[in-house]
């Protein structure tokens, strides 16, 4: 089965150590098509973005088993890439990262 490059990268994860990683070192963590490779990912993200891509790290979460009565249902598998971007590039996902309170801001009790 051939991917196309718009199958490959399904969407970008949004959870706080994700946008730690994109601030902290220009990593993208994105969620990919089960059936994608580490040279397709980076391809489809060099192609739809213009960016250059140092490496690839994936992550595969198998789908957990569960009981539905009298039968046994597995989850889904997921599959999630963390890409690493060159020095000096960087891509705007259309997510912004959540902004968290300072610690001055928070009332404690005394």
């Amino acid at each position: 089965m051939e991917l196309n490059i718009y199958e490959i990268i399904r969407k970008p994860r949004v959870t706080i150590k994700a946008f730690d990683l994109n601030r902290d070192f220009q990593q993208l963590v994105l969620d990919v098509h089960p059936k994608a490779n580490k040279s397709q990912i980076a391809e489809a993200l060099e192609r739809l973005f213009d960016v250059k891509v140092a490496s690839v790290r994936v992550i595969v979460n198998k789908g957990r088993r569960r009981r539905s009565g009298r039968f046994i249902v597995e989850g889904n598998l997921r599959k999630k890439a963390v890409v690493s971007l060159k020095k000096g590039e960087s891509v705007n996902l259309g997510v912004d990262a959540p902004v968290a309170p300072s610690i001055d801001s928070v009332q404690t009790k005394e």
